[in-house]
């Protein structure tokens, strides 16, 4: 047998009797910087510094932890460089593209061969009801400066490895025919990409803990896509999650999304916390 890390040593493995786990959605530089991040969502900046002192001052309490990195070609469905209009320009960042867009001639695939499989996309996407197609900014490209974690947060994770275990990081949206906002599956999988159906072991890993605490960015989509997700999955298990509520904020624009996400997570009965007080401390005063 060859050297190596066994199956049973990976971060999935069994966690103690009462455990904590920390899951963080997308926590890196083109969202959280607001001079180098191609996508900044205002306030990312100060919910990473909040969340990484929290690591730091609680290391020890936690048992876990669960990084999602988002991850894309230049070419996406979601980015300007998959749709031309009539004249053969691109759409700007946030242009939104329903099926009527599609079939009134308004956008078309940049390249003709991809015009039906991207029709049948925006026409799903419809049929789901959470999002219209929106075309973001290029951000989170694989092996740009935008890809890595803030680095506040990414010291913390460190100095939490420090204590010789490993965060598990787990990419999603390289598969640049399907947008991947939650962390549990892509909006819309595609049958010929494992790395776009549920990801059963990322579940599991939270089923088995005690209790979840989740921050990240943003509040409006990748947090909520993957929160309703995993209420989902979990079914009456929900109980165990907790949404830190000072560690994750909303696109610009899409504020409402976040704060609908918030009143039907907390009808659900999902516990609400901030980085201060997840291990029962008291809010400091402002």
């Amino acid at each position: 047998m060859s050297g190596g890390v066994r199956i049973d040593e990976c971060p999935f493995k069994a966690m103690p009797e009462m455990s904590t786990v920390l899951l963080v959605i997308d926590p890196q530089i083109d969202f959280c910087c607001p001079v180098r991040g191609s996508l900044f969502v205002p306030g990312a900046e100060r919910d990473m510094q909040r969340l990484a002192q929290m690591v730091r001052r609680h290391a020890a309490e936690i048992d876990a932890i669960h990084v999602t990195l988002d991850t894309h070609h230049t070419v996406h469905i979601a980015h300007p460089i998959f749709w031309v209009d009539a004249n053969g320009k691109h759409p700007d960042p946030f242009t939104l593209i329903a099926t009527t867009d599609i079939e009134s001639g308004r956008w078309s695939a940049t390249v003709p061969a991809m015009q039906s499989r991207a029709r049948a996309y925006v026409q799903a996407l419809d049929r789901g009801g959470r999002y219209t197609l929106c075309i973001w900014p290029y951000h989170c490209l694989i092996g740009s400066e935008g890809h890595a974690v803030k680095p506040a947060l990414f010291d913390a994770l460190r100095g939490w490895e420090s204590g010789f275990r490993t965060v598990n990081y787990i990419q999603k949206g390289a598969n640049f025919l399907t947008e991947h906002y939650s962390a549990i599956r892509a909006d819309v999988p595609d049958p010929a990409d494992p790395a776009t159906q549920v990801n059963e072991p990322l579940i599991d890993a939270l089923r088995a803990a005690d209790r979840v605490l989740i921050a990240g960015e943003a509040g409006s989509h990748c947090v909520a896509n993957t929160v309703q997700d995993l209420v989902q999955y979990l079914g009456e298990q929900t109980d165990r999650l907790t949404l830190l509520t000072d560690a994750m904020s909303p696109v610009p624009g899409f504020e409402p999304l976040q704060e609908a996400f918030l009143a039907e997570m907390m009808e659900r009965g999902l516990a609400f916390r901030t980085t201060e007080t997840a291990f029962g401390g008291k809010m400091r005063p402002q």
